[in-house]
């Protein structure tokens, strides 16, 4: 809906006003007769104030987009085709909309977004959107997790893993490691943000043990400082076991990076050559990312026909009537796909019949969508915690009217140079090929386990108590099964919920892109 662009070479209102006339004198002279006043003319309207296009065109670009692609545009009224006729008077209260808040950011979250929408969001240059997406960060590496611990509102941190190549990986810390202060400061919750996710590139850890299940400050001091560009391998770690007469694979994948297909691919060419019976798959700190790479994921695991749904599309009712009924179909793949970078390499399935998933409420999004996609076809025994529950997937939007807004990294060059903002809202419901998509509030496990925060164990070993227990249910053995965290994990955040976005299903074959607006460049 591009009625209102025009709006912004229209030339602005001009602005009169007029002086008040003086009153007349009220005393007169008593032998007079009094001389019948007269009427006074009504006094004109000042004629409004032109608004300037220039001043609102971050605002109409998010209203345009929000307008044509937002899952739940009928449910709001601002948002309405109907809202701003095309009229005059129509684009006059548009422009006055569009200006009543001049903060762009308080304009989206405060006009434009549903009250249950729980991950749209913008940033205020798209490439730090894109380059989050692409796994590339300004970070120290340190990924950790924030629990509470005692009987107040005392905090603790844990290192979940380090990233390679990081400044963190150059330090003595290591996952299992706890701190309880920054800078000398105790951990709570009234200040964590401030210390740890605040605008300070430098901090100091101050490290704890635990001694007979109370925290003890031990004085070491860890100072971490934050990397611009820096990119994490998604692939933590491989590992193939042998165990109870099985062979297991094991895979921590830690973001759907939408390159990464080809590198999850040759992982699984280890497995299959290995002759791997039985797969391990950890997700636990995984919040999502690209729809096409959990595609890729979920067909290298289950080897599934090309012509098997996995996964349905749910657009807004104006989205929906423009589609044919296929467009709203997402397939298993046979091949890696040639977007992102892939190079539409034959996948290497393990063609199993029943997976292991690790996953806690820090997995969410595309980590979930695997999980799902994969139900109506395959057992998929989840360990771990409930996840995060999110059933809906966005796609990156910036100023490029010509190709419908969406990112197309080959037309940066068409982007409104006057405005680099990007929204990311939420534009489709992802069900799978059975119609379930109610899992808002999370998937439950089917054997519960939380994080042990004294025994974190080491990732892609077979003790580390996670994966232990999905060898147990493998091989049978009851030595894992009784397995109790001392101290489990009362999660308060963690690093990777703390940056934008964190949960997050992007939509790669986005129907809408594709016929809407006739570009299959819209793919991101």
């Amino acid at each position: 809906m591009k009625k209102y662009l025009l709006l912004f070479l229209a030339v602005g209102l001009v602005f009169n006003s007029c002086k008040k006339s003086d009153d007349e004198p009220f005393i007169k002279p008593v032998t007079q007769v009094p001389e019948p006043e007269p009427e006074a003319e009504p006094e004109p309207e000042p004629e409004p104030e032109s608004i300037d296009p220039a001043t609102v065109i971050v605002q109409n670009f998010m209203w345009q987009t929000m307008n044509a692609y937002y899952l739940w545009q009928g449910e709001m009224p601002d948002l309405a085709d109907t809202r701003f006729p095309e009229t005059d008077e129509g684009e006059a209260a548009y422009l006055e909309f569009l200006a009543a808040e001049p903060d762009p950011g308080k304009f989206f979250e405060n006009k434009l977004l549903f009250s249950a929408d729980r991950f749209s969001g913008y940033s205020e240059n798209y490439k730090d959107l894109v380059n989050l997406f692409a796994g590339i960060t300004k970070s120290n590496g340190l990924e950790f997790g924030l629990s509470l611990y005692g009987s107040g509102d005392d905090v603790l941190g844990f290192v979940n893993y380090i990233v390679k190549d990081s400044d963190a990986s150059t330090k003595d810390i290591q996952r299992g490691d706890i701190f309880v202060g920054v800078n000398g400061t105790s951990l709570n919750l009234d200040n964590y943000i401030d210390l740890l996710f605040g605008d300070e590139d430098t901090y100091t850890l101050n490290m704890a043990d635990v001694e007979d299940n109370t925290l003890v400050p031990n004085g070491k001091e860890i100072v971490l400082t934050k990397m611009e560009g820096l990119e994490e391998d998604p692939i933590l770690v491989t590992n193939i076991v042998d165990q109870g007469g099985a062979k297991i694979g094991y895979l921590m994948y830690n973001q759907f990076v939408g390159g990464s297909g080809e590198a999850l691919n040759q992982a699984f060419g280890e497995f299959v050559s290995a002759g791997v019976t039985d797969l391990v798959l950890d997700l636990r700190y995984n919040l999502g990312g690209s729809s096409h790479t959990s595609a890729v994921l979920a067909s290298l695991i289950s080897g599934r026909s090309a012509s098997e749904i996995f996964y349905k599309d749910k657009y807004n009712a104006k989205i929906e009537a423009q589609l044919e009924p296929d467009d709203f179909l997402n397939y298993f793949l046979t091949t890696t796909g040639t977007i992102h970078g892939n190079s539409d390499t034959p996948l290497n399935t393990l063609n199993l019949n029943k997976v292991y998933v690790l996953a806690t409420n820090r997995s969410a999004s595309a980590s979930e969508l695997v999980m799902v996609g994969l139900e109506p076809y395959i057992d998929v025994v989840h360990i771990g915690t409930t996840t995060v529950g999110k059933n809906q997937g966005s796609n990156t939007f910036v100023d490029d009217p010509e190709n419908g807004n969406f990112y197309n990294p080959d037309r940066e060059g068409e982007i409104n140079p006057n405005n680099q903002w990007a929204i990311q809202p939420i534009i489709v419901t992802a069900e799978n090929s059975d119609g379930f998509s109610d899992y808002s509030s999370g998937l439950v496990p089917d054997i519960e386990l939380a994080e042990d925060i004294i025994n974190l164990g080491i990732l892609g070993d077979p003790e580390e108590p996670l994966f232990a227990r999905a060898i147990a249910e493998i091989t049978g053995s009851t030595t894992k099964r009784g397995f109790i965290p001392e101290m489990p994990v009362d999660l308060v955040t963690s690093s990777k919920l703390q940056k934008p976005f964190a949960d997050r299903l992007i939509v790669d074959k986005s129907a809408i892109g594709l016929k809407i607006k006739g570009n299959a460049a819209s793919e991101q």
